[in-house]
């Protein structure tokens, strides 16, 4: 009988455990099988481990603690009442307590779990540093990984005893409810001096609520003791000060504050316990002088501060600050991997000569003559074929086409079922599952309509170059958002065919099956009751969740912060396409280094992890890039499973690694001011950069870092390397370039090149002003503006050959029609005094090195002939070609419309009627 009873309660508690953690069963269970498809079972187990093991122990820990506090709170109040136990009262009063303690501590052990279950494994896999703060002479492994743990421990048992704090309140006026005391006891009392209140004495006893002040005394003093510790733990963040000029301890901080945080935090230990010792004896006057005492320590002390910041330091600020300026700039480099940044003199000397170009062949054919926006632009426009495909954005990367490394714009043509014209369940679900291929164009060429010279385009594949790709199919992206379910009785679009579709049926080894109980667990997983009904699924069908390339490694490693530009690559190892995305180990508890932005505290960055996923299989993997990273490493410690060294990424992946324009960036940003390391011209402020301006499009804008192929000093090749300008504070000039390297065993080297500081090396903004200067090219602008057209300007790109400098800038038309593309008409070249603006990049370099007329003027002498005139010789050139052009582009108009690919048809007629116009104008 006695067992009944305690049966009903148990499963009571555990149907309302389970109800409520229903939706968490559910999503534990459905992900255990993602992960362990994915090969990250022991990852995924990790976490649960671990929130079990403080679970329970905390559960365990909680129960005895609320349990016991609230037996002995029953039976103080028993002893000074004179109340004797009752069997069957004490009972159910005890069942109350059991069941009440069970369930804040089931609560309360699932947020302890929750919260310190990854600082736990932080502070335990801790990585030294290797690199002592000078303030405290700590690791900096004690900042990053101890401290937060300290802190996050301090803060929940404070949590803890303010629930302690409210069950006493609670807990005397249930015992006041259900056991009063004897008539005797109640008498007329003053509780509140002179102020008489029978009618109170129905509730409150004196000497129960003297009881309950006591409990809650007592607790008052173990929170002023945790505070005595969070306050001498507070010291160590005095490494993240604002107060005076830099950001990090001062000389305010460290000769003032310090003292006082000290002072603080002994005297709140020393409070706590005088507290409990005169509250127990009474005298409550001696008892809160400790707390008063404090608070007038406390204002003090910042008095004091702000006094010696006042008139000791502001007086002579440098020279004492000059130390922990210091300490600013060394910590804030490295916080941000500036310290092995090195710097190489660029004489720019100007003197190219045609030799020089013919030895930098290779440079010159990467300069890049578009941008990547219109590009977007173009790709949707000509090359989505249909509605529901989708071009995110341009990506830019290099490969060997046809044997030469060339710089080249791609992007993945993805299937958005948010643009199917009928979103039913199957098509969403089962039939439109996957993008088809991609789109490449040289960075150098585009068609005599200024579009894109379409290298790989067109479904299916046309590809006009040596690259090999086997698995065009796209069924993970940035916009594969919905769930799919494949190996069904539907065939799955594969392409568009002319008037009718391709299907097919997915080989790969993606999802989960849908056998047994997994359908219904997965139709409640996606509130999707059609996986239950379908006829269309059949037992081994798999359903494939998380395509969403973001939301997939957001899944499997949340601790990492990622880029928010993911880029296509085609494996020429075996044909695939993968997707590259880089992550960044980051932290806001890096000692003296300022944080990079005012929108956030992040003050430490590495990319240590390049994460790539098969855009066929869905297969991720993660690689680290950076194993010197401390916090990597301890990641690595945790999730020994889920991290790979570089040198296991195949190298079809490898030979396109990227330094990522992010993190570039973020470093700019940082090292226009922390490239100064004399802490005197930093605190005066005399060397600062800035990021360098030019003109996009309409407006000014400052310089985006950007991918230039060109050779380093001393080196025989080109590189893919990532620069950006930088100019004097407020100036036009340009004092440096920085520039990092992404190619081979030289991946993430980053170098200055300085510019003489007694010579003007043009920036980008003297050269915008210079085209609006000359006539001729500021003429022909204003005229197609005039003509129902705008002119829009592209990147300026800065080309270092030799010991010269070249700018480039391309320009584009769009007609006023809202659906019009801008088109890449002309190239400006800027090199030393000369300016000049033609059709192509090789025309502009002909005219400012005077190359084929010089040596078609040769030619001709050598013959004994009269040089032709530039006009007659352009014309029996040209003719030929322009005829022949012709005809080969009606055959191909006809062509494309045959097969029904009409945006080539319209490229090829709108090319047509340009060189017919070309003919008549001519000839």
């Amino acid at each position: 009988m006695n067992k009944k009873k305690y049966i009903i309660p148990i499963v009571i508690i555990l149907f309302l455990i389970v109800i409520s953690s229903f939706d968490t069963i559910i999503s534990f269970v459905t992900d255990y099988q993602w992960f362990n498809k994915l090969g990250y079972r022991d990852t995924f187990l990790t976490k649960l481990n671990t929130q079990i093991r403080i679970g329970l122990i905390s559960f365990t820990l909680l129960f005895v603690i609320i349990y016991s506090y609230l037996q002995l709170i029953k039976k103080k109040y028993y002893i000074e009442l004179g109340l004797e136990e009752k069997d069957g009262k004490e009972k159910w009063i005890n069942r109350i307590f059991a069941i009440s303690s069970a369930f804040i501590a089931y609560y309360g052990a699932f947020i302890l779990s929750g919260k310190l279950w990854f600082n736990l494994l932080l502070y335990i896999n801790r990585s030294p540093f290797n690199i002592k703060d000078p303030i405290f002479n700590k690791d900096l492994s004690f900042y990053i990984f101890t401290l937060p743990f300290y802190k996050e421990i301090l803060s929940l048992v404070l949590v803890v005893i303010m629930m302690l704090i409210l069950l006493t309140f609670v807990t005397y006026i249930m015992l006041f409810s259900v056991r009063r005391p004897s008539e005797n006891i109640f008498q007329e009392q003053e509780i509140f001096g002179d102020f008489k209140k029978p009618i109170l004495n129905k509730f409150i006893n004196k000497r129960a609520l003297k009881e309950a002040l006591l409990n809650m005394w007592i607790l008052g003093s173990l929170i002023l003791a945790i505070q005595g510790i969070n306050f001498i733990l507070n010291k160590y963040m005095l490494l993240y000060s604002n107060r005076g000029v830099i950001f990090g301890a001062g000389f305010t901080d460290v000769k003032v504050t310090l003292k006082v945080y000290w002072l603080i935090g002994i005297g709140l230990i020393i409070s706590a316990v005088s507290l409990l010792i005169y509250t127990v004896k009474g005298n409550m006057k001696r008892a809160i002088a400790g707390p008063l005492v404090l608070i007038g320590i406390f204002i003090i002390g910042n008095i004091a501060g702000g006094l010696v910041q006042r008139f000791i330091v502001e007086p002579d600020e440098v020279s004492k600050e000059e130390a922990y300026i210091e300490h600013h700039i060394e910590f804030t480099q490295r916080a941000y991997g500036l310290d092995k940044v090195e710097e190489k003199e660029f004489p720019v000397s100007q003197n190219l000569t045609k030799e020089d170009l013919a030895n930098n062949k290779a440079t010159i054919n990467n300069i890049r003559i578009n941008d990547y926006r219109p590009i977007a632009q173009a790709y949707n426009q000509l090359q989505a074929i249909r509605l529901y495909y989708t071009f995110n954005d341009v990506d830019i990367d290099r490969y060997y086409v046809d044997g030469e490394y060339t710089q080249v714009f791609l992007s993945a043509r993805e299937l958005d079922q948010k643009n199917l014209q009928n979103k039913t369940w199957i098509n969403k679900h089962l039939k439109y599952t996957h993008g088809y291929g991609l789109v490449l164009s040289p960075v150098n060429a585009v068609t005599s309509s200024g579009q894109p010279d379409l290298l790989i385009k067109n479904i299916p594949p046309v590809n006009k170059t040596n690259l090999n790709i086997d698995k065009p199919e796209i069924y993970f992206g940035e916009s594969t958002n919905e769930y799919i379910i494949v190996n069904t009785d539907e065939m799955e679009f594969d392409y568009p065919e002319g008037s009718d579709n391709k299907q097919t049926k997915y080989e790969g080894a993606a999802g989960i099956r849908l056998g047994g109980i997994n359908k219904l667990l997965f139709a409640l997983k996606e509130r999707d009751y059609k996986i239950l009904i379908s006829n269309n699924i059949k037992s081994d069908s798999r359903i494939i969740v998380y395509r969403n390339i973001m939301e997939r490694i957001k899944k499997i490693a949340p601790f990492i912060d990622y880029d928010d530009d993911p880029y296509i690559v085609i494996n020429q190892e075996d044909g695939k396409l993968y997707w590259i995305i880089d992550g960044y180990t980051t932290t806001d508890k890096y000692p003296y280094s300022k944080p990079y932005s005012e929108k956030t505290s992040t003050n430490y960055i590495r990319n240590s992890v390049k994460v790539v996923v098969d855009a066929y299989n869905g297969t991720t993997r993660y690689y680290i890039f950076d194993g010197e990273d401390p916090i990597i490493q301890t990641y690595r410690k945790i999730f020994p499973d889920l991290f790979l060294d570089k040198s296991q990424m195949p190298e079809g992946l490898m030979s396109h690694i990227r330094y990522p324009i992010n993190y570039f960036d973020i470093q700019a940003e940082i090292y226009k001011t922390y490239h100064i390391g004399n802490p005197m011209v930093f605190y005066n402020e005399e060397d600062l950069w800035d990021i360098a301006q030019e003109k996009y499009m309409t407006e000014v804008l400052e310089v985006e870092p950007t991918y230039v192929m060109f050779k380093l000093p001393d080196e025989e090749e080109v590189e893919f390397l990532l620069t950006v300008p930088y100019t004097p504070r407020t100036k036009p000039n340009m004092t440096s370039l920085f520039v990092a390297r992404n190619d081979g065993e030289d991946y993430g080297k980053l170098f200055i090149y300085k510019f003489p500081k007694g010579e003007t090396v043009d920036g980008p903004m003297m050269v915008e002003s210079r085209i609006d200067q000359t006539t001729s090219i500021s003429e022909e602008m204003t005229l197609w503006s005039q003509q129902g057209s705008r002119v829009l300007r592209g990147n300026m790109i800065i080309v270092p050959i030799e010991s010269s400098l070249l700018y480039v800038e391309p320009i584009y038309l769009v007609s006023d029609n809202e659906n019009s593309l801008p088109e890449m008409k002309r190239v400006v070249l800027s090199y030393k005094d000369q300016i000049v603006m033609e059709e192509t990049l090789d025309k502009a370099l002909n005219r400012v090195f005077n190359i084929k007329e010089e040596e078609d003027a040769k030619i001709d002498e050598s013959n004994g002939e009269k040089p032709e005139s530039p006009e007659e010789k352009g014309k029996d050139q040209e003719l030929p070609k322009l005829i022949q052009r012709a005809i080969e582009l009606f055959n191909k108009a006809k062509e494309a419309s045959q097969s029904g690919n009409w945006a080539d048809y319209g490229e090829y007629i709108n090319e047509l009627e340009r060189v017919l116009k070309e003919l008549e104008k001519t000839y």
